[in-house]
């Protein structure tokens, strides 16, 4: 893979299934266009082609009613105004033009459909009066100023929080002329709500928010809440032990995704089923986990909860695989074990659903971005939207396995490029650090790779998917401590000794976590490496306690006090960095802002080391998986022309 061929890769979302009817929306980079395009391809569960079934620029998240008869979803149908935010749109199952229910200033969120089929929920940013485009011949820079009052206040890649919360809001379908009523707007919240869905009565709509919906101040916790679709105010459904997402309701029951938060600990927990009875009097009763907390963890973003016969669907990360598995009726704290695997052995989800006794998922590997396919004892595989992207030459990888100098396992990956070798290396390390590396597609890799490196990639201490433990190792003491870098060196160390890579052409590159640990191990262990590439990186705990949209309370939970962030910060090391060293930056991340690449790139380059510094206009934290296709492709062309300068 090259990096000209980003447009090839095609990425299925979440499929909606009813009855016959399979449906799911494929995306991909329009390079010449700078903007991501897709459709809705209607898939045969009997076998054989999928076939388009939408035409705007972009059109995704597909949502089909009870009654089997409606489609709901989200279309970008142009460049400007209204047009270029998601609006929701319906159309019939059995064919017909889309109708448009929104033309909302922000666009709408991903809708949830009444039981009667009657409506949809969804959630909304409504902005203030004069802001985001609301007032004519108004730009962001004429805005008036903003009041912040409270630690929570912006997040990376939505921008600004208080003065554009999202709100709840029903709208009806279509009348039989044809006409449509506006959307009727539910909550006057002053924080988000979030992950909509109707009660089993379609009398209210489920949604999370923080506790207290705001009225306690700054807080890690989210809660379930019901809205009654007739109008009212909300009332607290599920209080939890930690967070709430994706509350689905069946009979008396309430299901939600959700984390436990221990004492002085929130992060590095894993997520877990839990249910609750579905009670709307505003007195509700304690949370029961369904999942162990130490062996499974529940993944949110191939989708919620999944109600089937004889129990309930999850996506659950294990040693780098997302699986799609069953939680038993029944179970309480039921560990990995006791829950069957549907889909994902070796594999990742990236997506699921199931309806009438049958289940599909969205299945990506190594060397495909993913299909859909039907479940089962055989499973089917019922697409090939990747066939062209296969056919540029897709690599697969070998699996890794050793131990660090105190013994503890450590599990990785090395992905070989064509040719006997020795191959000039590239250490990648993944963000999170509660994050990690999957057995689905990595485009980097892949294109590392295609342009001749081996590169190697593992989990270590710190990373999520093998076991809560095995992530909160890092937590409190620090990042950059012995366990994830013993565990990173000893994973290089046994995929050198294969002759294939060359041992004395070594690279280390990451991205978040990952870029800091670019700089950690320049630092310490500079002399493993000829050159680092740092990405979007935590350099200084101490300024991103107070400029990340996250450092009010992540810098607390992975450094404990501040001398502690202070000795565990690359920017303290920055004199002992003699390499190479690069830092990839975008200068609208909030999550790690650009002021962490400026005092790193002024302190190495005071040092006399050589350094470049690459920033990156109007992107955020996620460029590298959601930014603009050109800089995309850009920053691929940066990275291995700054490989071929130090390895080849």
């Amino acid at each position: 893979m090259r990096p000209e061929d980003l447009p090839f890769l095609r990425v299925p979302g979440i499929p909606a299934l009813h009855g016959d009817h399979l449906v799911v929306a494929v995306s991909s980079a329009d390079v010449a266009a700078d903007a991501y395009r897709g459709g809705l391809w209607r898939v045969p569960l009997a076998g054989g082609t999928p076939r388009r079934i939408s035409t705007g620029l972009a059109d995704t998240q597909p949502r089909i009613s009870p009654d089997g008869a409606w489609l709901a979803f989200l279309r970008v149908a142009g460049d400007s105004g209204t047009e270029a935010r998601p609006q929701l749109y319906v159309m019939p199952t059995a064919g017909g033009e889309p109708v448009r229910l929104t033309e909302l200033p922000l666009g709408a969120g991903v809708p949830a459909w009444a039981p009667d089929s009657g409506s949809l929920a969804f959630t909304a940013r409504v902005p203030e009066p004069g802001r985001y485009g609301t007032a004519k011949g108004v730009g962001p820079e004429a805005e008036p100023p903003r009041r912040i009052t409270g630690l929570t206040y912006r997040f990376d890649g939505i921008g600004f929080l208080g003065d554009r919360p999202a709100q709840v809001h029903v709208v009806g379908l279509p009348g039989p002329d044809g006409a449509t009523t506006p959307p009727r707007r539910l909550t006057e919240l002053t924080v988000d709500a979030a992950d909509v869905s109707f009660t089993p009565d379609g009398r209210h709509v489920l949604f999370t928010a923080h506790r207290a919906l705001g009225a306690e101040g700054p807080t890690f916790h989210t809660d379930v809440y019901a809205v009654p679709v007739a109008g009212g105010e909300p009332v607290l459904v599920v209080r939890t032990e930690g967070s709430a997402e994706y509350p689905v309701a069946d009979g008396d029951t309430v299901y939600f995704l959700g984390e436990h938060f221990r004492p002085g600990r929130w992060v590095a927990v894993n997520p877990g089923l839990w249910s609750a009875p579905l009670r709307l009097d505003g007195e509700p009763e304690h949370p029961l986990r369904l999942t162990e907390a130490e062996s499974v963890a529940v993944e949110r973003a191939p989708g919620p909860p999944v109600v089937v016969e004889g129990g309930v669907l999850v996506a659950v990360a294990h040693r780098g695989a997302v699986q799609v598995r069953l939680v038993p009726s029944g179970a309480k704290e039921a560990p990995l074990a006791e829950l069957p695997l549907l889909a994902g052995e070796r594999a990742a989800v990236l997506g699921f659903t199931a309806h009438g006794g049958r289940a599909v998922a969205v299945v990506s590997t190594v060397d495909n971005p993913g299909e859909v396919v039907l479940l089962g004892e055989n499973p089917v595989t019922l697409t090939d939207f990747n066939a062209d992207l296969r056919a540029k030459g897709l690599r697969g990888w070998r699996e890794v396995e050793t131990t660090a100098p105190d013994g503890y396992p450590v599990h990785g990956w090395v992905m070989l490029p064509e040719g006997e070798g020795p191959h000039p290396v590239l250490l990648s390390i993944h963000g999170g650090p509660f994050r990690f590396y999957s057995w689905g597609f990595f485009d980097e890799a892949q294109v590392y790779a295609g342009a001749g490196y081996a590169v190697v990639l593992g989990n270590p201490r710190g990373s999520a998917s093998y076991g809560e433990a095995h992530g909160a190792v890092v937590a409190g003491t620090g990042l950059g401590v012995a366990e994830d870098t013993g565990d990173l060196l000893a994973l290089l160390d046994a995929a050198l000794e294969s002759p294939e890579l060359d041992a004395d052409r070594v690279g280390v590159m990451g991205g978040s976590y990952g870029g800091f640990m670019t700089g950690w191990l320049a630092a310490h262990h500079g002399e493993r490496f000829r050159a680092a590439w740092s990405e979007r990186a935590l350099n200084a705990w101490d300024s991103f306690v107070g400029s990340s949209d996250i450092g009010w309370w992540f810098a607390e939970a992975y450094g404990k006090d501040e001398e502690t962030r202070r000795r565990q910060s690359p920017l303290t090391h920055a004199d002992k960095i003699t390499i190479p060293f690069l830092i990839a930056h975008s200068e609208q991340d909030w999550r790690c802002p650009v002021e962490q690449a400026q005092r790193m790139f002024v302190a190495l380059q005071r040092n006399g080391t050589p350094s470049e510094l690459l920033l990156f206009p109007g992107e955020g934290h996620e460029l590298t998986r959601s930014g603009r296709p050109k800089h995309r492709v850009q920053r691929f062309d940066a990275v291995l022309e700054w490989w071929s300068r130090h390895l080849l």
